[in-house]
């Protein structure tokens, strides 16, 4: 876009200076995808802060309440809404996958607001969550919060909207949409159509349908300059439950098959993004994590390697550095920790770290920085 996305910023504030700006932030790996020293996470939400933006989603690729504090406890001090984001994983209403039963979520809920949440989110980044699901869920959060909850998730199924209505009437008290020609299969549900589904009743929203589709045929427009770019995904996707991709991260796992020349075997792909996510310990799957799953996954198939191949002691695999990192505590720590055996064939004897790494991070200079940054711009900041 060849712009400063603080002075987009800046010019957005000044457009909307009466409406709530809301950033995601992945608490502590920030807007990239490792941790980052406390003062960086500090310093960047002070800066977002006084830039406009007055709410900001917090969350962790692997749920770790641990690795959300600083910045939760950073917005809170600068005067602005926390909203503790819990990824949403697994199937409540399936036995078979009880490590994230309707009583982690609710325990996960409480522990986010007596970390000082405002708003409890969930997060369903790969659109998992079912309407029936979504019923139980919400009604069980509404009964242990007080707290408003704000629902974000994704169309890769095709039955989002479906999940949206059931979170409705569940009392959820804010829903994620996209702007009709911006929304479904790995976007999110179209805005003008649960708008007209709700019209009449006691959630109606109060938009203007008609101001909507008006946004939208300007949306429309500007998406047809980016034709070429589109992704490949024609419809709806019910794989998503076998695979579990966080909707941002399916079309690029995608291209990064294609580019490896998997393209052909993009459902061997699918299945071995499955495969390893147990392997891994059934972990939660959202940036920076699901980027780890999706590296160990392509070289899997490329390899035409096994689990039984990874997990075999006696045969030597090279695994990809951001699987090491992971397994060695550099992400912060999955619900009942990493499998003891995978981790120990994957660290070679490296010891592991079981603290929140930022804890363990030195203080980034950030004068010295500053400095080195208007040196290569030849300018000041």
């Amino acid at each position: 876009l060849t712009e400063d996305p603080w002075e987009r910023l800046s010019k957005v504030r000044e457009a909307a200076p009466n409406l709530l700006l809301q950033m995601l932030l992945r608490g502590a790996n920030g807007v990239g995808y490792t941790n980052y020293p406390d003062n960086v996470v500090q310093h960047f939400v002070k800066q977002a802060a006084s830039g406009g933006v007055d709410l900001f989603r917090v969350f962790d690729c692997l749920n770790w309440v641990e690795n959300m504090r600083v910045a939760m406890d950073a917005v809170g001090a600068e005067g602005k809404l926390v909203e503790a984001a819990m990824c949403y994983t697994g199937d409540i209403l399936d036995p078979a996958r009880a490590k994230y039963d309707l009583k982690y979520y609710v325990g996960l809920a409480k522990e986010l607001e007596a970390a000082g949440a405002h708003i409890i989110a969930v997060k369903d980044m790969a659109g998992l969550l079912k309407p029936a699901a979504a019923r139980v869920l919400f009604k069980a959060l509404r009964e242990a919060t007080d707290l408003p909850i704000h629902f974000h998730t994704h169309d890769t199924s095709g039955l989002s909207a479906a999940t949206v209505l059931a979170a409705v009437e569940s009392g959820v008290d804010a829903i994620d949409a996209a702007m009709d020609s911006f929304s479904g299969n790995t976007s999110q549900p179209c805005l003008g159509s649960i708008v007209e589904a709700l019209k009449g009743t006691e959630r109606d929203p109060g938009l203007d349908p008609q101001w909507i589709r008006h946004i939208s045929f300007y949306w429309e427009a500007v998406r047809n300059q980016y034709a070429a770019f589109e992704s490949d995904l024609k419809g709806p996707a019910s794989e998503v439950y076998l695979h579990e991709m966080p909707g941002g991260q399916f079309t690029n796992l995608k291209e990064q098959a294609r580019s490896l020349g998997l393209e052909t075997r993009w459902h061997e792909v699918a299945q071995a993004y499955h495969d390893v996510n147990l392997m891994f310990g059934d972990i939660v799957k959202v940036t920076p994590s699901s980027k780890v799953v999706g590296d160990m996954a392509l070289m899997m198939v490329s390899q035409d390697l096994t689990v039984a191949d990874v997990e075999n002691p006696a045969k030597d695999i090279a695994f990809p550095d951001s699987v090491v990192s992971m397994l060695r505590g550099d992400l912060g720590q999955s619900p009942g920790g990493w499998p003891p055996a995978l981790q120990k064939k994957a660290l070679k004897g490296e010891k592991s770290i079981t603290v929140r790494p930022g804890s363990l991070l030195k203080p980034a200079d950030l004068k010295a920085s500053r400095k080195d940054i208007e040196t290569k711009l030849e300018r000041k900041l």
